[in-house]
């Protein structure tokens, strides 16, 4: 699964533009960046680091999205004027070019072509809504914590080739009682993948619409048994094709 990013999808001197009219800004991990149901018009182009997009309903978390280097945030608002529909927190350090929505909107006004970026990065999250719609009609919990994987690999996946998990992820592994069964604690084998960001297993189960113990469950299982490790700093796949499958796309 590929995700669209904003700054990959825009126009050379678009991006020259954006440059010039936005500020850099350096957010610290666990700062906001937006508000839930704050009328600040402020949009952000995510340059480094990894923000979660979550929703509070009822004192419970439910994430959205895990939005990284290239991605845009508050363009809804900027569109439509409304309120902030979710809160958009900083999971790690994050550079960012921050500027008003009127000068956002001022921007893509003078470079046509520039829209079509914001369209694709819509269009790409509308068909991710739908796909998780889909996964819950009959309840598929398999599909649905496959493709949050398959994004958070997309985003932020690094090769990795023979690398040994470091201390603090074998202690997390250790002090996890419900943590997938069997899981390697050295070799990663050539051709997997590392995602390094703090994404916890309950992370997953809020973004996937389960609970954590699901969430381990489905890791402990085949055919995710041995061939992913979540740890407190980062994740590893050891086969992104069977990832794939559990997610139900062809991988021929």
């Amino acid at each position: 699964m590929e995700t669209t990013r904003f700054w990959d999808a825009l126009p050379a001197r678009a991006r020259e533009a954006l440059l010039r009219a936005g500020a850099p800004v350096v957010i610290r991990p666990g700062a906001f960046l937006m508000r839930e149901h704050t009328r600040a018009s402020q949009v952000f182009v995510l340059r480094a680091g990894a923000v979660k997009v979550w929703v509070d309903r009822d004192g419970d978390m439910a994430i959205l999205d895990v939005l990284g280097p290239g991605d845009l945030a508050g363009e809804m608002e900027a569109v439509d004027g409304g309120v902030r529909h979710a809160n958009v927190e900083a999971m790690t350090r994050v550079d960012a070019l921050v500027l008003p929505a009127a000068r956002f909107r001022g921007v893509l006004d003078a470079h046509p072509g520039s829209v079509w970026a914001v369209a694709a990065v819509l269009s790409e999250r509308l068909r991710d809504s739908n796909d998780m719609r889909v996964a819950h009609f009959p309840d598929d919990p398999e599909r649905r914590l496959a493709t949050r994987l398959l994004r958070l690999v997309s985003r932020f996946g690094s090769p990795v080739k023979e690398e040994r998990l470091d201390k603090e992820e074998r202690l997390d592994k250790e002090e996890r009682p419900d943590g997938p069964a069997d899981a390697p604690d050295a070799v990663v084998d050539e051709g997997g993948v590392q995602v390094r960001v703090p994404v916890s297993q309950q992370d997953l189960g809020r973004w996937a619409g389960m609970g954590r113990r699901k969430v381990a469950q489905i890791l402990a299982a085949e055919p995710v048994r041995g061939g992913l490790t979540v740890a407190r700093s980062s994740i590893v796949v050891r086969s992104v094709d069977a990832l794939h499958r559990l997610a139900g796309h062809d991988t021929d």
